[in-house]
């Protein structure tokens, strides 16, 4: 039981990405529904309701059979993470791959049972607005930074110290 447990924390923070954007989502749909497609939270920063059927940034929008191809892609980057979930021996590690893995399969979802990703984030400045994203995005993001972090600060760290 002892070597599953980090994988074990790495599934159950990719089950809790996947769980919380499911759930965010639909609150935001449920308060849009009756609004003009955009709730200002802050004066930077609104909630909204777009649909990305591309990959980040909007690119690859409009991709013949977009949605399989990028689901399929999506399905064999997940399966990569999954065996190095499987084999790490660092918790930063495996919370990385958790975080990376309920992002991907949270879009992946989404992409298959709508034929798009949801993105709920609208963050601007005057008129300037980055494109849109959502949570899942932001835990791929957080956990491609974590895995960053560990092969060129955290690793050369302990390197030099002799750790």
């Amino acid at each position: 039981m002892e070597k599953l447990k980090l994988p074990i924390i790495g599934i159950v923070l990719a089950l809790l990405v996947i769980i919380i954007d499911r759930v965010t989502d639909h609150i935001v749909y449920i308060n849009l529904i009756n609004s003009d497609s955009i709730i200002a939270v802050t004066p930077f920063f609104n909630f909204v309701w777009g649909k990305n059927d591309g990959v980040s940034f909007g690119m690859l929008q409009g991709l013949p059979y977009g949605k399989w191809w990028l689901s399929l892609l999506a399905l064999i980057i997940v399966a990569f993470f999954f065996v190095w979930l499987l084999r790490t021996q660092s918790l930063l590690t495996s919370c990385a791959l958790g975080l990376i893995i309920g992002g991907a399969l949270g879009n992946t979802f989404e992409r298959i049972y709508y034929g798009y990703v949801i993105d709920i984030l609208d963050f601007h400045f005057f008129s300037y607005h980055w494109p849109a994203f959502n949570l899942t995005d932001s835990a791929i993001f957080i956990g491609v930074s974590l895995l960053l972090f560990i092969e060129f600060v955290r690793e050369p760290m302990h390197k030099n110290k002799g750790i």
